[in-house]
């Protein structure tokens, strides 16, 4: 059978229940606080906009690595040019101009 009796004084049980109270009273504002609409839509904007902060963060870790990848096959690793890559590129460039411009050109016509 279990102790039931308690050594307390009535003003010890009763401050003890006080205490209670205000523990509980306490947990109960901040369920209300957890639960309220504007908390809710709070919490849910705040993880959104940590989502696509994240998301964003690594779209531009990988612009940025196939930038500096697109870079490194047109420049050497102290920066200069390398016209061996660069010319053909640039011919390429100049000759899809040219044809874009007969094929403007004969539409007019």
């Amino acid at each position: 059978m279990a102790d039931t009796s308690d050594t307390r004084t009535p003003a010890q049980i009763e401050a003890d229940i006080k205490s209670r109270r205000a523990v509980l009273a306490e947990t109960l504002d901040e369920i209300g606080v957890r639960v309220h609409p504007k908390t809710i839509v709070g919490d849910a904007k705040a993880k959104v906009v940590s989502n696509i902060d994240h998301t964003l963060g690594r779209a531009y870790v990988g612009v940025n690595k196939v930038v500096s990848d697109v870079r490194a096959q047109f420049v050497d690793e102290e920066g200069a040019p390398r016209l061996e890559r660069i010319v053909p590129v640039a011919a390429v460039a100049v000759g899809l101009v040219g044809l874009l411009a007969l094929g403007t050109r004969r539409r007019r016509k």
